[in-house]
């Protein structure tokens, strides 16, 4: 928290400042503007500005910070020139040389788990991208180990590079047609809303629910209005009445616009647009028609799921913010989306700007066009320099522990499909490349002693989710086409969004030899051939995060997914495909551990047609 006497002590100059940035070109995000000016910083926070033009002599005695980094021994003799306002004493002297210096960037939406790391990796991951607030959703985790995992999430954010801030979970699980570790009632996530690291509610995925005025979806919606918190919808394709009626529930931002059309509809209603730019979805080129000079204050970036990989080659909101450059938006109005956008939204006071009483939250860069970031500040200290972290700065090493999440009785575990007939008809989930959408189609399967089996030639494979929380270990089996396996198994505890054990195979010994190495890592991914294990990611926190690095992880997920692609698949991540083909919210056709799910109709269906 702001020292406030000592912050407003040194803006008034009767204090020196801790360290005072000079030669920069600050990117005001209130006006627009880009001012040459000098930023004074104390405890952390920003005090006030300079005159760029005032002069620093320098003599034994006193720190003088390159821009580089290395520090001289000096001390400031301070020959300035102009009134006593137009400058700062301070005892640090950090020269930018001309650079930009910006607010750090915000994410207004992300689920950690995704990136399979856990909260402290995933922030010395994205810091040295500039990113220094994010809005985590922790519905994964939440979905796995309910409040617990919400407060293991909480515990892991103290004493990161990252200003870790959170959305409370609002729809877990997603539907009545799964098994999910735990169950999220109104009742659950009051008291937890008053937290001062909780900032809103998170997606309400659950729009028939609003629009229907469901109790518990209501008493949800009016614990966070009476905890005085911020709303975040989900609501794709909604629109017309429907969609008035969801924002009537005073549900003021979507991140699932997928047209320019969407978002325009949405914002006349009130509705705040955060464009998605993720791994799994990527929206930025489809909505930038709809920011222009009327709209763009009421746009946000965020990046909801990016994978290791994605971090690791690309980055992640300077990533967004390149690309919406290059793709013609203006950049100050770029970095006004990545900032103080997305502050006022939620709320947050102290950060999203450089301005007296905000967080020294900052990165510098050269080049307002490409913007490559060179550093970032967090309270003023320099925590990550052309994209490594500073080795020299005290970040929390501590790793909390989450209990592992793995209930299942391998005995019970039996993947064989008695077949009523040999000329039987199934009904196969068609996976779409690249889509986390699929169909159903009615398919010939072969028998064999009575059961129905695989056929690798028409690329028909068994697919199985298996309970992973009660022990009792219940199970659904079905067939899947279009994962491309000739041979072996793969099998994967991210299985979105209750993240029961999902397994797809040509053979049941190979997916039974799959599923037990989940279960002896404590949940992850595993690849299986001939009863061997080829490969595998452990992700021990909950089966869905790895105590690993970023880089770490993203070699063994390599790895795993060369070994998948070894048995014949030519999707380009068969293991991201698998997860999405247990969640029963997104059409058409998906599997849960009670079965096959038919979305449209939103019922349990059979498996013969």
């Amino acid at each position: 928290m702001i020292n406030m006497e000592t912050v407003i002590s040194a803006a008034a100059g009767r204090q020196k400042a801790d360290t005072l940035f000079v030669n920069a070109k600050v990117v005001n995000v209130f006006t627009g503007e880009i001012i040459e000016q000098s930023v004074a910083v104390k405890d952390g926070y920003i005090c006030g500005f300079g005159n760029s033009s005032a002069k620093y002599e320098f003599e034994a005695g006193q720190k003088y910070k390159e821009s580089k980094g290395s520090l001289k021994q000096c001390k400031c003799t301070s020959e300035r020139r102009g009134s006593n306002q137009d400058y700062y004493d301070a005892l640090e002297i950090v020269d930018l040389q001309g650079m930009y210096i910006a607010p750090g960037f915000i994410d207004a939406h992300v689920h950690i788990e995704s990136s399979m790391v856990t909260p402290a990796q995933f922030a010395r991951g994205v810091v040295v991208h500039g990113t220094t607030t994010i809005i985590a959703d922790p519905h994964e985790i939440a979905n796995v180990m309910g409040i617990e995992g919400v407060d293991y999430m909480i515990r892991s954010a103290h004493g990161q590079p990252v200003n870790i801030l959170f959305a409370m979970p609002s729809c877990v699980p997603a539907t009545s047609m799964e098994t999910s570790g735990a169950i999220l009632d109104a009742s659950s996530i009051f008291p937890l809303l008053n937290h001062d690291r909780i900032v809103a509610l998170a997606e309400m995925m659950n729009y028939p629910g609003v629009i229907f005025t469901d109790p518990d979806v209501m008493a949800k919606l009016k614990a966070a209005g009476k905890a005085g918190k911020t709303v975040d919808g989900h609501a794709p394709g909604v629109t017309g009445r429907d969609l008035c009626a969801y924002a009537a529930a005073g549900i003021y931002s979507d991140h699932e616009c997928t047209t320019a059309k969407e978002a325009l509809e949405k914002m006349r209603l009130g509705i705040h647009i955060m464009v998605r730019q993720g791994t799994c979805a990527k929206n930025l080129d489809a909505v930038l028609p709809a920011i222009n000079d009327h709209t763009w204050q009421q746009m946000m970036w965020c990046t909801d799921d990016r994978h290791p990989h994605e971090i690791l080659a690309q980055g992640h909101v300077d990533q967004i913010v390149r690309r919406a450059i290059q793709s013609g938006l203006d950049p100050v109005r770029a970095i006004q989306m990545a900032t103080i956008n997305c502050a006022r939204y939620f709320g947050i006071r102290d950060v999203g700007a450089i301005a007296p009483g905000r967080r020294a939250d900052m990165v510098v860069f050269k080049d307002l066009h490409k913007l490559i970031i060179e550093k970032v500040f967090v309270k003023g200290v320099l925590v990550a320099q052309d994209g490594v972290l500073n080795q020299d700065i005290a970040i929390s090493s501590r790793t909390e522990k989450a209990p592992k999440i793995m209930n299942i009785d391998l005995n019970r575990v039996d993947f064989s499909i008695p077949c009523p007939d040999k000329n039987s008809k199934v009904w196969v989930i068609k996976i779409i490349p690249d889509q986390v959408v699929t169909e159903g189609v009615v398919m010939d399967v072969p028998e064999r002693d009575g059961l129905a089996v695989c056929d690798t030639d028409r690329d028909i494979l068994k697919i199985a989710v298996i309970e992973r929380y009660s022990g009792k270990t219940g199970m659904s089996t079905g067939f899947v086409t279009g994962l491309g396996l000739l041979k072996g198994a793969i099998a994967s505890t991210v299985a979105h969004d209750s993240h029961n054990i999902i397994v797809a195979g040509t053979n049941d010994e190979d997916m039974v030899c799959a599923v037990k190495s989940l279960q002896q890592m404590g949940g992850g991914f595993a690849v299986a051939c001939r009863k061997e294990v080829l490969a595998s990611l452990a992700l021990p926190v909950a089966g869905l995060m790895s105590i690993e690095s970023l880089e770490q992880v993203n070699d063994s997920m390599d790895k795993v997914i060369r070994a998948a692609k070894s048995l014949g698949s030519q999707l380009p991540d068969p293991f991201m495909t698998l997860g999405f083909l247990a969640l029963p919210v997104i059409p058409s056709l998906k599997i849960t551990d009670k079965g096959l799910v038919d979305v449209e109709k939103f019922e349990i269906v059979g498996l013969f047609a």
